[in-house]
């Protein structure tokens, strides 16, 4: 990673978690850009940060959800924007399965602040 772009994502990064471990709508969609695409854990895709609420709003109620992003990675792909890919395992506290997902996020400048323009999950099993 680069040490900027390296910054500016670890910085997301935990955030994210922190908003993820109370599953707070507020505190993850204020992450994304107003303008922002969002695929999740399903089919749909949710624009905006009203969108990136609803979705979160919509998971079931875990009673101790977790995160760990591993494998990162973040280039700066021009001066207001940066690559992220990651691993994620979330971790759910035993009320299902740990799922392992793909996970890239392009991050842009907006309004003197560094947010989450688009949002990408996918299952780590190869489809091919």
């Amino acid at each position: 990673m680069s040490n900027d772009a390296g910054t500016i994502v670890s910085a997301i990064i935990a955030k994210w978690c922190a908003g993820f471990a109370t599953l707070d709508a507020t505190a993850l969609s204020s992450l994304y850009a107003k303008n922002a695409f969002f695929f999740g854990s399903n089919p749909a895709l949710y624009r905006g940060r009203d969108g990136v609420a609803d979705y979160v709003n919509g998971l079931p109620r875990w009673r101790k959800p977790g995160a760990a992003f591993s494998d990162v990675q973040a280039a700066h792909a021009g001066p207001d924007l940066i690559n992220m890919g990651a691993t994620v395992t979330f971790d759910l506290a035993g009320e299902r399965p740990d799922l392992i997902v793909k996970m890239s996020w392009v991050i842009i400048r907006e309004d003197g602040d560094w947010k989450i323009v688009n949002h990408h999950a996918s299952g780590k099993a190869p489809l091919i």
